[in-house]
């Protein structure tokens, strides 16, 4: 089964859709194998998402963040990179259709990810952005920068208000660093750059339908989280749920309640929805969806009646392991994508090979300067020890080498002048 030195066009075919860290993880684990890869993304970079609300809010820029998937591949021959778009399977004649094009395979790895979820209410997107792309992060930029550029100029004290008000929807990890971040841009970035406004008069909202954020982590870890946000000036809402938003309102059931918050930026961080990948496997290939669209994977990841076929990352309804799914976290895909590459190395060996099992490593969030809450195999830590860990960690994983010495220069800079230099209003007005 093991090809000779000139019978590269018998190689197994592996194409992987998806360059985010499921789809990077399983190509980088096929890396100098006997197998030929090609990894097609409609874009023509890795992002580490992580740290896309610090792009947000003007501590680091894209380019800091994000990998060209070429440069990360280049000096492994097997590997090839295709930029493009999608838009079926044939898992009859074992076939990825492109928007302009077809791809061969002999096995499929699929992580296309998740977009935003608006729970039905999908209006609410043009008026509400979540963060899941660079675009993304470069429109809240715009929304909050220029938020207070308006509210200088601004003369009537209501509107004023209403400019310097920023209410972020959902207390998860991302919710909870950039309602952090932004009090932090108001409160000591900002704080001598206007004449009219003071910046630390903003005020910051986080809303949250549990009842304590940050609900993944021990409630005591929760409760550490949410005293840091208090001192930095974030108010937080918990037990609400939003009613609707229009352009300039955020309607609220507090308690059953109702209340409305007058408001010109709204970010919403509450919910995400798999990529629209999963209903075109479940047409083509009868894959079984969640109520989220993900795909119901097998316990080796592939899908049922298709063992040739595996789902991976965020697409991915992994439920062989505990009483809920796997989360739909960068570890899970990392891990879920060395797994593939190691059963399919193993497969081509002819070796046995074992279900996936994920090994949950801890889980962190920053919530400002020095203060963090990480929970480590068992361990809890909060403040500065917290943030040192989150900050090595985050650095750790950074694909490329320039990339790692660029965020850590910038971070540095950023801790001992509280200046982010990447405070650029690009794009048009929002407001």
């Amino acid at each position: 089964m093991k090809p000779g030195k000139n019978d590269n066009l018998k190689l197994l075919q592996v194409v992987i859709i998806g360059g985010g860290f499921g789809g990077l993880h399983a190509a980088k684990g096929l890396r100098n194998s006997p197998f030929l890869v090609t990894l097609i993304d409609k874009r023509n970079f890795h992002l580490f998402q992580p740290l896309l609300y610090q792009v947000a809010t003007g501590e680091l820029s894209p380019g800091d963040i994000a990998s060209p998937l070429r440069a990360v591949f280049h000096r492994y021959k097997n590997i090839r990179v295709i930029m493009a778009e999608v838009v079926d399977i044939d898992a009859r004649n074992r076939k990825v259709i492109l928007k302009d094009g077809e791809v061969d395979y002999d096995f499929l790895v699929v992580s296309a990810g998740s977009g935003h979820y608006y729970f039905g209410n999908e209006k609410w997107a043009g008026i509400a952005p979540g963060l899941k792309t660079i675009e993304d992060a470069i429109s809240i930029r715009h929304r909050v920068l220029q938020a207070f550029e308006a509210a200088e100029r601004e003369t009537d004290p209501q509107k004023k208000q209403e400019l310097l008000t920023f209410v972020i929807v959902g207390a998860g990890p991302t919710g909870v660093e950039i309602a952090g971040a932004i009090a932090e841009l108001a409160r000591t970035t900002l704080e001598d750059d206007f004449r009219n406004i003071d910046p630390a008069d903003s005020e910051i909202i986080l809303v949250e339908a549990g009842d304590r954020i940050l609900s993944t982590f021990p409630p005591g870890l929760s409760n550490k989280a949410q005293k840091s946000l208090t001192r930095l000036g974030v108010r937080l809402m918990t037990g609400s749920r939003i009613t609707d938003i229009a352009r300039n309102t955020v309607n609220i059931d507090l308690n059953h309640q109702p209340m409305v918050i007058k408001t010109r930026t709204i970010l919403w961080c509450a919910g995400v929805k798999a990529s629209t990948l999963g209903e075109v496997m479940a047409r083509g290939c009868g894959a079984p969806l969640d109520k989220q669209g993900r795909v119901v994977v097998q316990p080796d990841l592939s899908i049922p009646g298709y063992p040739d076929i595996f789902v991976i990352g965020d697409l991915a309804n992994f439920s062989h392991q505990g009483e809920k799914p796997l989360p739909g976290v960068a570890t899970v895909a990392m891990q879920q994508g060395q797994y593939v590459a190691r059963l399919l190395k193993k497969r081509f060996k002819g070796k046995k090979t074992f279900p996936f099992h994920y090994h949950h490593k801890g889980e962190l969030a920053v919530i400002g300067r020095n203060s963090a809450v990480a929970h480590i195999k068992g361990f809890r830590f909060s403040g500065i020890l917290a943030w040192f860990i989150w900050a090595l960690v985050h650095i750790r994983f950074l694909i490329e080498f320039d990339n790692k010495i660029l965020v850590l220069t910038q971070w540095a800079w950023n801790y001992f002048t509280r200046k982010r230099g990447a405070r650029l209003i690009t794009g048009e007005d929002s407001l």
